[in-house]
């Protein structure tokens, strides 16, 4: 993994230039949680493994020295923040919520079942349950409707069903049909996850920063009896 984050992060660089995607970062606010200092160490670690990569070594021991002080180092071996914003490279921006999160989609190469996915727009802390159930069918593959195409479709309906009752005149149907325009397709409005009294009760995935279990990155925890007294 952290040799493709390491190779789509200098293809961003090649094909943008590194002044350009520093720009964008900071405009998409990436720059806004992690310290300047982090983001040298990490072009520091990109320069030391071209030289690796030269010089044919794999996973040389001394990259290892810049690991302890990377904080954010999660996101970029996890798909998190930064490798978010490499792999829209070359995706297409299908839509943005009413909360401002972008959802893309790449199609060709692209495995499938990961040709769809969503830049959340707070960068400090993100979950799933910012995403609002009109984008959640899109994004999960349940339809290859959009949530904007979702909502057309709704108000067109709703017009048909409009001009339909006008013409049978009856105007308890077009009440319903008038209050059917409102852009709530739900109950309630939408909101995220804040249940509980801390990020500590909300799940974060892993490589999250507010992860508590960052470190961690056994595939399982095996399972320890314990002695009977």
């Amino acid at each position: 993994m952290a040799t493709t984050v390491v190779k789509s992060a200098l293809q961003a660089i090649r094909e943008r230039g590194l002044r350009n995607f520093l720009r964008e970062l900071k405009d998409d606010g990436f720059t806004s949680v992690v310290p300047l200092s982090s983001f040298l160490l990490f072009f520091g670690f990109l320069l030391i493994s071209i030289v690796s990569s030269i010089q044919k070594m794999d996973n040389p021991p001394y990259l290892l020295i810049f690991f302890p002080f990377l904080s954010f180092r999660k996101c970029f071996f996890d798909g998190n923040l930064l490798q978010t914003k490499i792999h829209n490279i070359g995706a297409t921006v299908v839509g943005v919520d009413k909360f401002g999160n972008k959802y893309y989609e790449k199609l060709g190469d692209t495995q499938a079942g990961r040709h769809r996915w969503v830049e959340y727009a707070k960068k400090d802390r993100y979950d799933a349950s910012q995403v609002p159930p009109e984008w959640h069918g899109w994004l999960h593959f349940i339809t290859d409707h959009t949530g904007d195409e979702a909502s057309l479709a709704l108000t067109k309906f709703a017009l048909q069903n409009v001009r339909l009752s006008m013409c049978l005149k009856h105007l308890h149907i077009l009440v319903l049909q008038l209050l059917m325009l409102k852009p709530k397709r739900y109950g309630v409005e939408h909101k995220e996850n804040l249940s509980g009294k801390g990020n500590e009760f909300i799940y974060h995935s892993k490589g999250h920063a507010l992860n508590p279990g960052q470190r961690d990155w056994t595939r399982y925890q095996s399972w320890q009896p314990t002695k009977a007294e």
